[in-house]
């Protein structure tokens, strides 16, 4: 549904009339290097959002995780994130050589609170790096550089709003089969999809 031109916001001084500005001491959190609470958080996280955006300006997510730490603390200013065997498709990476500008949201469940980090990034198959970087006996694939720029400690209204961590709230596993999607995107059958199924399945523990 498109809004009422009457309605659109499509200045900052309308954006800010409407929102407000942040209290005097909000801005003393953005800080341009990594701090220790930060460095702390970062290696307590298992899981990460990256964004990044291709030289058009095209926007992609993605999901990194694995085991607490696995993103490596260089300095107060450079970060080592691994990536591993994935579907290959490589939006991040590509998206990385053609636009070096990436932005990260750390999670510790069940810490309400995340931490964003925004900076630049290169990668690097240096097979030293990658060793440090190993992860079930396999070194990374690739490793995404970060040069850091700002961090920030977000509030955790989010959070709580949507209560993430309270478990009674969750509903049941959502099941998402690959075979049948896949399968009828290629016109395919029942026994496709149960085979893609199996294959994902497969992947899943025999490919991480």
């Amino acid at each position: 549904m498109d809004s009422s031109p009457d309605y659109r916001i499509i200045t900052v001084e309308q954006l800010r009339a409407r929102m407000g500005r942040p209290s005097r001491v909000t801005p003393l959190k953005l800080l341009t290097e990594l701090d220790d609470a930060a460095i702390d958080f970062i290696r307590r996280a298992p899981f990460l959002a990256l964004g990044t955006a291709d030289a058009a300006g095209n926007q992609d997510v993605s999901p990194k995780g694995d085991a607490p730490g696995f993103v490596e603390v260089v300095d107060r200013s450079t970060l080592l994130i691994p990536d591993r065997q994935g579907n290959k498709l490589l939006f991040g990476l590509e998206n990385i050589l053609a636009n070096p500008r990436v932005g990260m949201l750390f999670i510790v469940p069940p810490t309400n609170e995340t931490l964003r980090v925004n900076g630049t990034a290169e990668l690097t198959a240096d097979p030293k790096i990658l060793a440090t970087l190993a992860a079930r006996g396999k070194p990374a694939q690739i490793a995404i550089q970060v040069r850091v720029r700002e961090c920030f400690f977000h509030c955790a209204k989010a959070f709580i709003r949507s209560e993430l961590w309270r478990h009674d709230k969750w509903p049941e596993a959502q099941k998402i089969s690959f075979g049948k999607y896949l399968a009828g995107k290629m016109g395919g059958n029942d026994d496709d999809a149960r085979r893609i199924d199996a294959a994902v399945a497969d992947d899943y523990k025999n490919n991480l």
